[in-house]
């Protein structure tokens, strides 16, 4: 499971012209899927985003989690994070899992989510065309990989 992390001041998705998600300060969070991911890979990544520390303290030090702030969570899947560019120009997809492995992965992640940080997590939608926004606090974007523990 990858996932790219980014601080932002505020960030929003759109779908069809209307606002399906919008926070002020915390994370976006895009999720890609692959068929060996495992509920050891979700439980890893949960605890890393929650506590991890990257939002800035008393003395402007990255020093604070997004729980420690009281920030929110929006999550968007995004296969393209396991897109492979080493053969030709076009990038392939064939790590991504297929929707029916990737959306109750994505399900258990988001709920995972929310549990950890006691408040609801807002969501893109699975599959859809998204319009994301954002602004990037810092600017601050981590990758993880729960491969690459």
């Amino acid at each position: 499971m990858r996932v790219v992390l980014q601080r932002v001041s505020s960030a929003s998705v759109t779908i069809e012209n209307k606002i399906v998600a919008i926070i002020q300060k915390g994370l976006l969070v895009l999720v890609g899927i692959e068929d060996t991911d495992t509920q050891v890979d979700i439980d890893w990544l949960v605890g890393k985003i929650i506590n991890i520390r990257i939002f800035g303290d008393e003395n402007d030090v990255m020093n604070l989690s997004v729980a420690d702030i009281d920030g929110e969570i929006i999550v968007v899947s995004q296969f393209t994070l396991h897109a492979t560019t080493k053969k030709g120009n076009r990038p392939s997809y064939i790590k991504a899992s297929k929707p029916d492995i990737a959306i109750p992965l994505y399900e258990n992640f988001v709920h995972k989510m929310q549990f950890a940080l006691g408040k609801k997590i807002q969501t893109g939608v699975f599959g859809a065309d998204m319009k994301v926004a954002l602004v990037n606090d810092g600017p601050v974007t981590i990758m993880m990989d729960s491969k690459n523990r």
